[in-house]
């Protein structure tokens, strides 16, 4: 699966588990919903400036975010 499928896999995931609404979230990282829509939906590239900001929306960190099964052997 593509790297930007298994972000966007991931940060639904994140989302949901915190009860986070595709708006609120876009809100706490101060970006347009509309973008992540398509970033969960993997259907948009996402520069790691905007992935942190999603990630500490999230009140995670690079390290925990990653470190999940969905990325092991990932080789794209």
């Amino acid at each position: 699966m593509e790297i930007s499928k298994l972000i966007g896999i991931r940060i639904l995931e994140l989302r949901k588990n915190k009860g986070l609404s595709q708006e609120a979230l876009a809100n706490l990282a101060e970006i347009d919903r509309t973008y992540m829509t398509g970033v969960e939906t993997g259907k948009r590239n996402i520069s790691v400036k905007v992935l942190l900001k999603i990630i500490t929306a999230l009140g995670s960190n690079y390290r925990s975010f990653f470190d999940h099964p969905s990325f092991e052997n990932t080789n794209q």
